[in-house]
């Protein structure tokens, strides 16, 4: 029991690397699926560039917009900031809401990087999109020292209806992949050497020691974890009372509920502070001296500012 409860917490504490590692295998996944199923180069001078680059960025821009979909800081930051703008910088801290946006848009681009460096190193795409190039010095690139018969049918060497020699298309198509997949490597170290600096910059600006920032990172874990299984209990218990309630016609018994302006407290972002060590915004909350204790008398909207949900 204490071996499995040993192996439980180190994938607990690895789960960041996990997480990236299924991605990156769904990622390479998804590239050969593309590759072998769905792609198909055109091998027309006119279509070739279009159709390779939409494949080669299409997927990253969609992974993009899912990872930014799916981002609880994002839609936390967001949610009623028409209403209410000062959400987005408070205390028109403008330099802390970029970094924070920043923050976002960063981790969103890991599922994009993963893509465009899976497909670069695979080199399809690639090769398709830059044999529909028709710049000079693109083309002089590729047939230098070869007759105008590889400039005709540079659109046809991704396909087998090229009417080059063989020699001459399999060298074509092994530059194009070497440049491929160095555009890949490129990639790849750039982003692993900005990812260093980026995390070399913010703990060398942390305002707590590694090991406090350490246990920062675990409590922030656990709070979420907690706070969406209390959630749970709590909205089942919720929804038995006014079922309850409801079928056997009588009034509902004395529920608490947070008032709203509670519920707008802790979903704020939350910066540290050496004045204040709090470790997020529920905990900033629940031990303020003049905290609101009043509760809602019904846990819901204002009829006016009702949102239908399904």
């Amino acid at each position: 029991m204490d071996n499995f409860q040993t192996v439980l917490r180190f994938f607990m504490n690895q789960k960041n690397t996990i997480g990236y590692s299924f991605m990156a295998l769904l990622t390479i996944g998804g590239e050969r699926v593309f590759s072998m199923v769905s792609f198909q180069c055109p091998c027309n001078h006119d279509q070739n560039f279009a159709y390779g680059l939409m494949f080669l960025l299409g997927p990253a821009a969609v992974l993009l917009v899912l990872s930014l979909f799916f981002s609880s800081k994002l839609w936390r930051l967001y949610t009623g900031c028409c209403l209410n703008p000062m959400k987005l910088c408070p205390r028109g801290n403008c330099f802390s809401c970029l970094r924070v946006f920043m923050s976002i848009f960063t981790g969103a681009c890991v599922a994009p990087i993963m893509w465009l460096c899976v497909a670069l190193l695979n080199g399809t795409f690639y090769e398709c999109a830059v044999s529909g190039l028709d710049d000079n010095l693109v083309v002089h690139l590729f047939c230098k020292n070869k007759t105008m018969k590889c400039r005709e049918e540079l659109a046809q060497v991704p396909c087998d209806r090229s009417k080059l020699s063989k020699n001459e298309r399999m060298e074509l198509l092994l530059m194009f992949r070497a440049q491929s997949q160095i555009l890949g490597w490129c990639i790849i170290i750039i982003a692993a050497t900005v990812g260093l600096l980026g995390t070399c910059y913010t703990n060398c600006r942390s305002k707590v020691s590694f090991l406090q920032l350490t246990f920062w990172k675990r409590y922030v874990e656990k709070e979420k974890e907690r706070f969406d299984t209390f959630a749970v209990e709590y909205a089942t218990k919720l929804a038995e009372r006014n079922l309850q309630s409801f079928f056997e016609n009588k009034h509902p018994e004395p529920f608490p509920f947070p008032n709203h302006k509670a519920w707008e407290e802790i979903s704020a972002l939350y910066t540290f502070s050496r004045s204040e060590q709090y470790y997020s915004t529920l905990q900033q909350y629940i031990e303020r001296t003049d905290r609101d204790f009043t509760c809602e008398k019904r846990p819901v909207l204002d009829l006016e500012d009702e949102i239908e949900m399904s």
